[in-house]
């Protein structure tokens, strides 16, 4: 895509927000310039007619590119990659490769997401007077099920689909350093998730938008 189409990239969505940090991280890895609107929480915004003729769901992210709008960040990701990442090997090609990719960026919304937000929520976004920890620990020990699953995915993969980080790695890698990153919980050791996580830390992308602190 010529450069002039690029610059026309506009995400709709504050930097706090693991959605649109997931879509960040992607346009990092595919080097594409852009330009961000923080909308969401304390801005507001996406409560607005505006944003809502754009998204009528009122939620982050939101890309527009020209005249064409898209929203939920997966399928912004999956729409990025094809228009614009020319030789990127983040989502691969082949019908086969791509789905198992597919897979676990929908396995991350249905299966993922729901178990880790009132965690999530309850250690970073509630004061702690207001935290009940037995229940918080309740609440972690179902979402660690679910990372059980990533461990035993890991074990014979370098990355979650194969030897090749792809934006599956992405929607994962998201999440996981909200897992990692809460505190005064009991967590499983998982170590080949542990190792998964340390490949891709150091990327300049996970870097500027997914290692911040959490808020």
């Amino acid at each position: 895509m010529p450069d002039n189409k690029q610059s026309q990239l506009t995400i709709w969505g504050r930097a706090n927000s693991v959605n649109v940090q997931k879509v960040l991280w992607c346009l990092a890895e595919l080097d594409l310039p852009y330009r961000r609107i923080d909308a969401g929480m304390a801005f507001g915004k996406n409560d607005q007619p505006e944003y809502l003729a754009m998204n009528p769901n009122g939620r982050v992210p939101t890309l527009v590119d020209g005249d064409y709008v898209l929203w939920e960040s997966n399928s912004i990701m999956r729409y990025l990659n094809p228009a614009y990442g020319k030789g990127s090997s983040i989502y691969p090609a082949s019908p086969r490769a791509r789905a198992g990719v597919d897979r676990w960026l929908d396995w991350t919304l249905s299966t993922l997401q729901p178990v880790d937000r009132p965690v999530f929520w309850a250690l970073v976004r509630t004061p702690a007077e207001k935290r009940d920890m037995a229940a918080i620990q309740q609440d972690a020990d179902a979402e660690a099920v679910q990372w059980r699953i990533v461990e035993a995915q890991l074990a014979s993969r370098r990355f979650i689909e194969g030897d090749d980080f792809t934006i599956a790695d992405i929607a994962l890698g998201a999440y996981a350093r909200r897992w990692f990153g809460v505190e005064g919980i009991a967590k499983p050791r998982l170590p080949q998730l542990e190792r998964w996580f340390a490949q891709f830390a150091e990327r300049p992308g996970f870097k500027q938008f997914i290692a911040p602190p959490m808020s």
